[in-house]
């Protein structure tokens, strides 16, 4: 009851927030890119050797013959994926390479990347029912403390702008990608979410319900 009343509340005082990103303890304007040159800037950073060509990695292998370990960008809300170029550039959430890409990118050519495979379209893959999944996502588990997903990122895990706070498109969103992303809040390795709202949440998740969920958001 007291996580969702503090959700509850953090989302009332986000949207009554400007269409801000939070950057430093100060709110940063997002800036709205164009796809057309978007595109291109992306061939010249390379970034389709990770993302696909049109941003969902289907084609992009990790090695091993393996699928699934880079996210797919495209769909994805513009203002999520800037936050995330800049926690990157800023060292809030941790990743090597991708360290090296977000500060090798200004705002204006992260914005016209970032617009261009947020303008393609998902191509997810169909999966299991997932029963559990689709329970959690869309209802919770108010005994185990547990908020609805559809909550924060929409009932069709579309995503969703609200107020500064932009939380990210998870349908057609690889399912092995998901379930990282997951055990990694829960464990305290990634913690870039507004207020640490994740790392509360997946505190209450098992290893099962996470593969569920993963399961279930992969398929919408």
């Amino acid at each position: 009851m007291r996580l969702q009343i503090l959700i509850t509340t953090a989302l009332a005082l986000l949207l009554a927030a400007p269409a801000f990103a939070q950057q430093g303890g100060r709110s940063v304007p997002v800036l709205k890119g164009n796809p057309v040159a978007g595109k291109l800037k992306a061939e010249d950073e390379r970034c389709q050797e990770c993302h696909g060509h049109d941003g969902n990695a289907n084609d992009i292998e990790d090695g091993i013959g393996n699928i699934g370990k880079f996210p797919r960008l495209a769909g994805q809300l513009p203002s999520y994926l800037m936050k995330q170029i800049r926690d990157f550039r800023s060292g809030a959430r941790q990743n090597d390479s991708m360290f090296i890409m977000a500060r090798s990118l200004n705002d204006r050519d992260a914005a016209d990347i970032l617009a261009y495979f947020s303008s393609q379209k998902v191509a997810g893959e169909k999966r299991g029912d997932a029963t559990l999944g689709r329970q959690l996502f869309a209802q919770g588990d108010a005994a185990r403390g547990i908020p609805a997903c559809a909550g924060c990122h929409g009932e069709a895990g579309q995503g969703q702008q609200v107020g500064d706070a932009a939380y990210p498109r998870l349908a057609g969103q690889h399912q092995r990608y998901v379930t990282k992303q997951l055990t990694e809040w829960r464990a305290g390795e990634r913690k870039n979410s507004q207020g640490g709202v994740m790392n509360i949440i997946t505190r209450q998740l098992s290893d099962n319900d996470i593969d569920q969920l993963a399961a279930y958001v992969a398929g919408l």
